[in-house]
């Protein structure tokens, strides 16, 4: 594979408005193909607009020169395909599917791209991916059991296993940990390294340091719509980098791999 096809991602020059604000200013970064990544700031950063950018819900426009946005090394797609290609999980999706329908209807919608099945046709393809997801995941016990019966991090999971339906390339996290308990966290970053190892890679964006799994080795920082810090982890998350993307006094923890904020 050379370099040019390597590449998952490419953004150069990339701005985008919110009506009269700058939501993204200039943001330029290159993602490999496979590679696991971290999007860390607080709220507010850009970090949700900018994951939705790739998905083509927001669009670049020229502000200071060329703009280079390229998925899988093709600036045209169709959107469904294109978002075929992402598995995405975010607290949007969660509000969404917090109604009477049951976990194994949710993973199955995500065939559909819908919030429920509507009387569409299942085929015995699609049930059958279904159930290698709920197994996989560890959900089967419970994929009768109602979305509004289950907790945050049961929930949570069932909408993993509907972004997988595809076999996306990429798994994206949208502050995934929001509502979760210190059990429902634990299996949760679980569950999200049993799918690192399996070979899909992860983007997750998040404003908690403690999301940041194992097997995500790069991180990039952000604030106020731009990118300040990108590289490995290790030389990002320390005391004085995160004390200045918060704009707070924080001193930073390594235990088994992953880092914490203390201090503040």
């Amino acid at each position: 594979m050379n370099a040019k096809t390597s590449r998952f991602l490419e953004f150069d020059n990339v701005t985008v408005f919110h009506g009269e604000k700058k939501v993204l200013d200039s943001l330029s970064v290159t993602v490999s193909q496979g590679e696991n990544m971290a999007i860390l700031g607080p709220n507010g950063a850009g970090k949700s607009t900018f994951i939705k950018t790739i998905m083509r819900e927001f669009y670049p426009v020229l502000d200071s020169g060329p703009v280079t946005f390229r998925v899988c090394g093709r600036e045209t797609w169709d959107v469904f395909e294109l978002r075929s290609a992402f598995g995405i999980v975010s607290n949007d999706l969660q509000y969404a599917f917090t109604r009477e329908i049951t976990g194994r209807e949710v993973i199955l919608s995500g065939f559909f791209s819908s919030v429920g099945l509507f009387n569409r046709e299942i085929s015995p393809e699609m049930n059958r991916k279904a159930e290698e997801i709920c197994a996989f995941l560890e959900v089967d016990h419970i994929r009768d059991r109602r979305m509004t019966e289950m907790s945050s991090g049961e929930s949570r999971r069932f909408l993993i296993g509907r972004a997988m339906v595809h076999d996306p390339k990429v798994l994206v996290l949208d502050e995934p940990t929001n509502s979760l308990d210190l059990h429902a966290l634990h299996t949760f970053r679980q569950t999200i390294r049993k799918i690192a190892r399996n070979g899909t890679a992860i983007i997750l964006v998040t404003h908690n340091l403690q999301d940041i799994i194992p097997e995500i080795k790069r991180v990039i920082l952000m604030k106020n719509g731009k990118f300040v810090g990108d590289g490995p982890k290790g030389e990002l998350l320390t005391d004085d980098a995160i004390s200045r993307l918060f704009d707070v006094p924080v001193r930073i923890r390594q235990e088994d791999e992953y880092y914490y904020a203390t201090g503040y």
